[in-house]
């Protein structure tokens, strides 16, 4: 594991300047109300600091009940603790963020509360830059690199107050998985800490890994196809995808901009879903940067009449099945929306099979050049054996005509969901796979998550159960209307409510 603070003579000045968080203080004034009022209360009963939800956490460090230095010594020693069987965490920076706890502290003691997240440690996906940390995005040509200011959504956490530890591991470009996970030519391949023989899926794999394992209260990831439901579902923890255009891309490895543009979106996993609506009102919101931002408020959950929602709901896309059990949890989850006298329908979005196929072909069309850019951008001359640098070059008409296609399945779907309010679905085909395993032949219909890129549609995931085979944990999906983050958040916190939710693993 390399040093990631800057050499000496700068180290001590760059530690000083970190401490105060001079990269977040830009956007310190930006809090919502939402943010404020979410920050006040938890409903988790968990006792353990490492387990317990952050908004707890959060709650006893306000409360001086425990002291950010010491929330932060817990979780460096728990991370220390499991992270050479996992390899989640793949860059550290303990002693600057005990520099920070210290600073926390010391203002909570002055009466200044420095945030809604004040004193609370997390990690970061490796794909985000963070100022002063080496930022690798899992490419070779980045293995070096030191950012000289954080991604948004890190600005934006580290003004609430949060303290980070370090970085969590991803694929290369986060595209680089080809199917095994979370791994690169980096830093190798991260395990599942329910069953070290398993997947944590990708390419946020290395953040459900560790949040999971109790070594980070929260983590950020992105999702271009389910890159944020994918590690929630393997790791049994909440994740949401946000809806397109809510949270801003800035500072990601595959950020904003170019064709693709529209299938990635970023957001949080945590153990708790009362944590990722905490999470969502902090880092969502334009930045001035990321040009598809739009200034929609999120609503809050608190607020959602359950009992008014009209509810669709199938298990199956019927292309690929889920395995029965996976099938048995989202008809379990329906009837926790029966029961309060939700309109119920089966139902599946329109043009699944199509819109599949077309995003598919599309996502090829420039021969890859847009990976090939991303190496040369990054010096990187050495490529994942997963990234798929091969594609069919398209002439214009057909990109033209693909791209009309594409919008033509998006309308189609919107329009479809106008009648319902809420969907419930799988979040996988089958439990987390095995390291080894081959990707099948139909991989792309058997995916339960991409479509709600390519629609830009919000889609969260908390954990229902646990698989019969190897204790591993499985989820649910569900999907609500765009920019009604706030319905996904309130059916994710009622499914938490009946199920439990997320169940520390044995590691």
């Amino acid at each position: 594991m390399r040093s990631l603070l800057p050499p000496s003579p700068t180290r001590r000045a760059f530690l000083r300047t970190a401490a105060l968080g001079t990269a977040a203080l830009a956007v310190a004034s930006r809090f919502s109300l939402t943010a404020r009022a979410a920050s006040s209360a938890s409903t988790d009963k968990t006792d353990d600091p490492l387990y317990m939800s952050l908004v707890k956490l959060a709650q006893l460090i306000r409360e001086k009940k425990l002291s950010s230095v010491d929330a932060v010594n817990l979780y460096i020693k728990r991370v220390e603790a499991v992270n050479p069987k996992l390899n989640a965490i793949v860059a550290k920076c303990y002693e600057r963020a005990l520099v920070e706890a210290k600073a926390a502290d010391e203002s909570l003691a002055r009466g200044k509360l420095l945030g809604p997240l004040h004193g609370v440690p997390f990690t970061i996906k490796d794909s985000f830059d963070t100022m002063g940390i080496v930022s690798t995005g899992g490419t070779l040509g980045r293995k070096n690199f030191v950012p000289g200011s954080d991604a948004t959504i890190v600005a934006r956490v580290r003004a609430a107050g949060a303290i980070l530890l370090g970085k969590s591991n991803t694929p290369e470009f986060t595209l680089g998985g080809g199917g095994k996970g979370t791994v690169n030519l980096v830093y190798g391949l991260t395990k599942n800490p329910y069953n070290l023989n398993y997947q944590p899926s990708g390419s946020s794999g290395g953040a459900g890994a560790i949040v999971a394992s109790g070594g980070s209260s929260f983590d950020l990831g992105s999702d271009y196809g389910g890159s944020i439901r994918g590690p929630a579902f393997a790791n049994g923890i909440a994740g949401i995808k946000p809806t397109y255009g809510r949270v801003p891309r800035t500072g990601h490895i595959v950020g904003y901009g170019g064709p693709f543009d529209t299938f990635q979106e970023t957001g949080p996993l945590a153990r708790r879903v009362e944590d990722i609506a905490l999470l969502l009102s902090i880092i969502g919101g334009p930045d001035g940067h990321d040009a598809a931002m739009a200034p929609v408020p999120l609503g809050d959950p608190a607020s959602v009449d359950l009992k008014k929602l009209r509810v669709a709901y199938y298990t199956t896309n019927k292309l690929v099945d889920p395995t029965p059990e996976i099938q048995a949890s989202v008809k379990q989850t329906v009837a926790y929306f029966a029961e309060l006298g939700c309109k119920i329908t089966e139902d599946l979005p329109p043009k699944w099979k199509e819109q599949t196929e077309i995003r598919n072909q599309f996502n090829g069309s420039d021969g890859r050049e847009h990976i090939r850019r991303l190496m040369k951008k990054h010096g990187t001359t050495q490529a994942s054996p997963g990234l798929n640098l091969s594609g069919d070059v398209l002439t214009p008409a057909d990109i033209t005509r693909l791209s009309e296609e594409l919008d033509a399945t998006r309308s189609e779907q919107l329009a479809w969901f106008e009648q319902y309010d809420l969907i419930i679905a799988p979040a996988s085909n089958s439990a987390p796979i095995t390291l080894d395993a081959e990707r099948p032949a139909n991989w792309m219909f058997s995916n339960y998550t991409s479509v709600y890129n390519t629609n830009g549609w919000p889609a969260g995931n908390v954990r229902t159960g646990t698989a019969e085979k190897d204790g591993l944990p499985i989820g649910i999906q569900v999907i609500a209307q765009p920019w009604r983050d706030d319905v996904a958040l309130a059916a994710l916190a009622h499914i938490e409510n009946k199920t439990g939710g997320y169940k520390m693993p044995s590691i």
